[in-house]
């Protein structure tokens, strides 16, 4: 467990580089956004399909959730073959990650809609495009946004890893504190990840809210 006085000194580095980790964190932060982004175009529409045709969901939950058991570091040396370093890797990477934890809730919030509602919305003449839309976008979304949480969360401590292979990131200050043995270099770059992960956990959380809030119709 850190000393008071590490984590003091852990401060302190924070402070004094605050223009090195306020970069390192917009990078961090950038790379999340960038993979959340790149999941939704690839996650969203293969979501819609599994829940139309049922025979396929075995078969690409069961394919997502191998690639999401394979370890990250073999996962982003396996792509520099093909990509380089940097960030290509890593974005590749991450999504494919986040597929089973994105497609998973969103196919959850699809599927879960009452068939009643369904039913209704065919009753009063809504083509397919605007049921979906109308009804079945708005009462899965709470779900989606849960399965971007879990994605969010997960690239920001999965792209920790991604420094090693020059992604940039708060992994940056891990990797060069185990290098020198700089104690308060590692506690910093643990605190700044973890106030990332806190900030963008609540902020999705609250929108996950709002949205519970808009299908309850509260406001």
């Amino acid at each position: 467990m850190a000393s008071p006085l590490k984590r003091r000194n852990a401060m302190s580095f924070l402070i004094n580089n605050f223009d090195q980790v306020a970069q390192l964190f917009l990078q961090h932060l950038g790379l999340t956004l960038v993979v959340i982004v790149s999941s939704l175009i690839i996650g969203i529409p293969l979501g819609i399909l599994l829940a139309r045709i049922k025979w396929l969901r075995g078969p690409v939950l069961s394919i997502l959730g191998v690639i999401y058991t394979i370890p990250s570091l073999s996962f982003f040396v396996l792509l520099i073959p093909v990509f380089g370093l940097g960030t290509t890797p890593a974005i590749i990477a991450l999504t494919a990650y986040a597929q089973l934890l994105l497609v998973r809730n969103w196919l959850i919030g699809l599927t879960t809609i009452e068939p009643a509602i369904l039913e209704a919305a065919l009753g009063m003449g809504m083509n397919g495009w605007q049921r979906f839309w109308q009804v079945e976008f708005p009462l899965a979304l709470p779900l989606l946004l849960a399965g971007v949480r879990l994605v969010a969360l997960s690239s920001i401590g999965i792209g920790t890893i991604a420094a090693f292979i020059n992604a940039g990131g708060l992994g940056v200050l891990l990797f060069q504190g185990v290098i020198t043995a700089n104690y308060e270099k590692i506690l910093a770059g643990a605190i700044s990840v973890t106030g990332l992960s806190f900030s963008v956990n609540y902020l999705i959380r609250m929108m996950e809210q709002r949205a519970e809030f808009m299908i309850r119709g509260e406001d």
